[in-house]
């Protein structure tokens, strides 16, 4: 790697550890979803130091995080040979492919069918609650949700309402597009517009090491973005304009493969 290549890619770095503080359990969750999410996909507690380690990251707080997913179910570690690897368990393997088509959807095909979920207190609330987990709901506020897609069935402590029409009320856009969304959407496409275009010469440790920057940086703005009809969304957000360029990004970062990585 040539000495130009390698301050592109410390710049690349730091304009996108400069977005936010970054949560170390966080970081492996969104690694593992784009590099490792596969029945039988592992990674090596060293190549995981070495993709980590680049964006500031000492190598005890990867091991404090990985403790805290081992706990709560998310990774399984295991010894092999003299080294450690790490893999997902069903449980995270399940939650990853629930919101993959949501973070790596390219062109999101806005929903036609609509429909609210109303609770009272109680046993209703708590029915929300859980339905909330699902990637197709959008909190409108304590009591009430926003799906898309056919009706659950199976709730009777909710009242389900079909939706023919949205409007969009100011309250509810700026409740589904808080300023704090807008500006971190608004900052992640500054950040991306900062790297440079070559890649070429990368490693493929490097290379994920970027692509887990900008796959959780996005995974944080997509999941908190609901899939809403064109023309929903304020005038600040530039939603589509970030999309275009985290995937323009990680078309020129292809996924690396687990082996090239191990190398």
């Amino acid at each position: 790697m040539t000495a130009a290549s390698f301050q592109n890619f410390e710049a690349s770095i730091a304009q996108l550890t400069d977005l936010q503080n970054l949560r170390v359990w966080s970081i492996i969750v969104s690694l593992f979803g784009d590099l490792a999410q596969k029945t039988g996909d592992q990674i090596s507690g060293t190549t995981l130091t070495q993709i980590i380690t680049p964006m500031g990251i000492k190598p005890e707080a990867i091991r404090v995080a990985l403790h805290r997913l081992r706990k709560d179910g998310w990774i399984e570690s295991t010894r092999s040979g003299r080294a450690s690897v790490h893999y997902l368990t069903e449980f995270g393997r399940n939650q990853s492919a629930a919101v993959t088509p949501r973070i790596y959807a390219r062109i999101p095909e806005p929903p036609q069918d609509w429909h609210l979920l109303i609770a009272d207190d109680g046993a209703g609330q708590a029915a929300l609650e859980e339905t909330l987990l699902l990637p197709q709901y959008t909190q409108v506020n304590r009591r009430t949700a926003l799906g898309y897609g056919a009706a659950p069935t199976g709730l009777d402590d909710l009242l389900v309402a079909q939706v023919s029409d949205l409007s969009q009320p100011s309250w509810l856009q700026a409740r589904l597009f808080p300023q704090d969304l807008i500006d971190a959407c608004q900052s992640l496409l500054d950040a991306l517009k900062e790297i440079p275009p070559s890649t070429a010469a990368l490693t493929p440790v490097q290379v994920a090491t970027l692509r887990t920057l900008v796959v959780h940086h996005w995974r944080r703005i997509a999941l908190r973005h609901p899939v809403l009809p064109s023309g929903f969304s304020p005038d600040a957000w530039s939603g589509e304009a970030c999309r275009a360029h985290v995937f323009d990004l990680l078309d020129r970062l292809p996924r690396p493969q687990l082996q090239d990585l191990e190398q």
